[in-house]
């Protein structure tokens, strides 16, 4: 009886040794994934570093070379209310996933869609905002089409910016048409201004602008080939910043910020001065 009795002592011991242990172990658990957050990194640091890509108006600099630009003051008034600096990270835009996973940067501010293919290698914020795909052509070289199905025809050129969503767009709108893909902006605007492609096809406000900046050459196709969630990049197996940065979209949508930038980015040319 004796040794039952012992026996059973020594079971529950260890049984509530084992409950100790793995709520310690618990504790700890969610101690590290606070403390390697990315947000807490942030905060501990006191700078946050934004990966962007050159895109006008998204992000661009200034005659100063100052970085200015849609995006630039999304990440600009994120760092403010977290009570810590920014530093932008220019980036090739097929190069940015592949460099916060690597560490290069914190998040990625660029006006990135949310794509299940992207979402597979980094998570996704709420969106912040929407852009619709649209498309610039040139006078010339495109004249007499009017509607986006009119530059469905394999003697059509399209020019796209390599990795960015525009690329699948153009493909499942424009399936007949031969596709160019380029690394940078300027040198694609050029091609087109040079009369060597048809039109871009670009995420809002891209392509409406072109045509207003480059008038006598380049004409707008009101028509849209998509509607696209905008996000921030994070990356994954890190809830904390997911849920504040969720927190943050919503608050700052409700203040009227993200409009405000929308009004004067994309519905204006306002800033034009700054880059000429």
């Amino acid at each position: 009886m004796k040794k039952r009795f012992s026996i059973t002592i020594a079971m529950i011991s260890v049984a509530l040794l084992m409950c100790s242990t793995m709520a310690i172990s618990a504790e700890d658990v969610k101690k590290e994934l606070r403390e390697s957050s990315t947000i807490e990194k942030i905060i501990r640091s006191g700078k946050m570093r934004v990966g962007m890509s050159t895109f006008v108006p998204w992000a661009m600099q200034d005659k100063n070379g100052k970085w200015i630009g849609f995006e630039i003051d999304v990440a600009t008034q994120l760092a403010k209310d977290m009570g810590v600096k920014v530093e932008f990270v220019p980036t090739k835009w097929e190069g940015l996933i592949p460099s916060l996973l690597t560490g290069k940067f914190d998040l990625i501010i660029a006006g990135m869609t949310g794509t299940p293919q992207r979402a597979l290698k980094i998570n996704f914020t709420e969106p912040y905002d929407f852009s619709e795909m649209h498309m610039v052509a040139h006078k010339e070289v495109a004249a007499g089409f009017k509607t986006v199905a009119d530059f469905n025809k394999p003697e059509v050129t399209i020019l796209c910016r390599n990795g960015t969503t525009a690329v699948p767009a153009a493909k499942r709108v424009l399936p007949n048409a031969q596709l160019r893909l380029f690394s940078e902006n300027g040198p694609m605007v050029q091609e087109l201004l040079n009369g060597k492609a048809h039109a871009i096809v670009a995420s809002a406000p891209e392509p409406a602008q072109h045509s207003i900046k480059y008038a006598d050459t380049l004409f707008f196709i009101d028509e849209s080939m998509a509607n696209e969630p905008i996000s921030i990049g994070v990356p994954k197996g890190d809830p904390d910043t997911i849920a504040y940065l969720n927190n943050w979209i919503i608050v700052t949508r409700n203040k009227g910020f993200f409009q405000e930038k929308v009004s004067y980015w994309w519905k204006s040319m306002d800033w034009q001065s700054l880059i000429e």
